[in-house]
């Protein structure tokens, strides 16, 4: 009896709902911020499908009910935005390059050699990351003019390489001191060089932070704004943030529909760099702060 009895209490005993309602309020609230956060996103889509004369009108037209596409036919057929596509690839990844191979020699340093100011140094890098890069213009334009290097790729190379160093050398120095110094001390009685063991060993290990660093450093220099405007001139080396905004929105007019084109287009290699590579970014900035 005593069994019979506490089963019925288990059928009839009303389950509690808190944590379904409270799963249920989770994904209401997490779909209201992505709304928040996506609808910028097509606006732009929406606005890119539509005429001048349509996004005048009021209200505004919150659908492409008729999609016209002349303004993507009209830019993918012009050289100035094929040019300024050209630049930015050659930018970003130009400075990728180089910000992988500096923060390894400079995270490597940093790691494993302790020697007098090593700290006093480190600090400095992370001070750098604490200034906003409108700061740093003016000292950075006395430079590159000095050695001839204005409305040049390399002086966006230069410079977009610069705003992502801090961060990259910091994060690859967190790489290397959870990597154990014991592997080292094998490779160098195996005969290994330094130089070997740090690239036979020690990188192929860290390719984590290196992945993070590869993709932080070519989001900052795609979508940099103010070094390209600041540093270059001419219009056939300037790169798609303010090449588009030179060319498409101007002081008595603006070409919304074109410049929002314009943007969709630019977007897609961030698009994909996000869809197809967030999981190294995620890997890289998390692996680096654990120490086994």
């Amino acid at each position: 009896m005593n069994q019979i009895a506490k089963r019925l209490l288990k059928f009839t005993r009303p389950q509690s709902s808190t944590p379904r309602t409270s799963e249920l309020g989770s994904y209401i609230f997490l779909g209201a911020i992505l709304l928040f956060l996506m609808f910028p996103v097509y606006w732009i889509i929406v606005t890119s499908l539509h005429t001048n004369a349509d996004l005048l009108q009021l209200p505004p037209k919150w659908f492409p009910v008729n999609p016209d596409f002349s303004s993507y036919k009209e830019i993918l057929g012009s050289s100035v935005f094929l040019t300024f596509y050209k630049n930015t690839i050659l930018v970003a990844s130009g400075a990728t390059v180089l910000c992988i191979f500096v923060s390894i020699f400079a995270g490597y340093a940093l790691s494993r050699f302790k020697f007098k100011g090593s700290n006093l140094l480190t600090l400095l890098f992370l001070s750098a990351q604490m200034f906003p890069t409108v700061t740093l213009v003016i000292g950075l334009y006395s430079q590159y003019q000095a050695f001839n290097l204005l409305n040049t790729h390399y002086v966006l190379i230069l410079a977009s390489t610069s705003a992502s160093l801090p961060f990259s050398i910091m994060l690859m120095r967190t790489f290397f001191n959870g990597i154990s110094r014991e592997l080292e001390e094998a490779a160098e009685i195996d005969g290994a060089s330094r130089f070997k063991t740090l690239f036979a060993v020690i990188v192929p290990l860290s390719k984590p932070g290196i992945m993070a660093i590869a993709i932080y450093t070519f989001l900052i220099a795609w979508d940099d704004f103010l070094f390209g405007l600041t540093l270059v001139s001419d219009i056939n080396k300037r790169t798609l943030s303010p090449g588009l905004s030179l060319t498409y929105l101007g002081e008595y007019s603006a070409n919304w529909s074109g410049a929002t084109a314009a943007a969709a287009a630019a977007t897609i290699p961030l698009l994909i760099v996000f869809m197809f590579l967030q999981r190294y970014m995620v890997e890289g900035l998390t692996a680096g702060g654990v120490k086994e």
